[in-house]
């Protein structure tokens, strides 16, 4: 299932509130800023807003109580398509995209879903990220990042020059 985020970005803490409109301001989240071994402006965490805005969900966390919060920026990505769908669809479309996109990008402070995730659960999403999407992947597909159809590239021969690994086209 093709998932198209668009993101928007950077917002500091202090401008998280006005982000509270609760007919848009709902989806995924990404959160820079310091990490004593990783160092400045590194992706902490990405976390999803469902059933209440971004401004409830960023201020249920600690952000503002880490050691640098002036330095601690927020990214939203909304989803975006031609069609509308349902509220169903859309949390399950956004639950899987969170999913995703910790399992491929392993955010520092995230716990869950950074280890392994089901290839059956996944099918083949993938997703696209729009516009101000930072440090994310433009594109994160189940194929490249759970898929074990590629677990034998590793034991394939590597292409050379030759005559005998080339095909003939004659």
């Amino acid at each position: 299932m093709d998932i198209h985020i668009f993101w928007e970005g950077p917002f500091e803490l202090k401008d998280m509130s006005k982000i509270n409109n609760e007919s848009k301001d709902y989806g995924i989240y990404q959160v820079y800023g310091h990490h004593p071994i990783y160092g400045d402006s590194v992706l902490l965490y990405i976390g999803l807003a469902v059933n209440q805005t971004f401004a409830t969900r960023i201020a249920q966390e600690t952000w503002n109580d880490r050691p640098d919060p002036l330095n601690t920026h927020i990214y939203i990505g909304r989803l975006a398509g031609r069609m509308k769908v349902d509220i169903d669809t859309w949390d399950e479309l956004i639950e899987r995209a969170e999913k995703l996109l910790i399992y491929s990008h392993k955010p520092v402070l995230n716990t869950q879903n950074t280890k392994s995730l089901k290839e059956g659960d996944f099918l083949d999403d993938r997703i696209y990220n729009w516009g101000s999407h930072r440090d994310l992947f433009p594109e994160v597909s189940t194929r490249r990042f759970i898929s074990s159809n590629f677990e034998h590239i590793s034991e394939d021969q590597i292409y050379d020059a030759s005559k005998d690994t080339r095909v003939d086209n004659e």
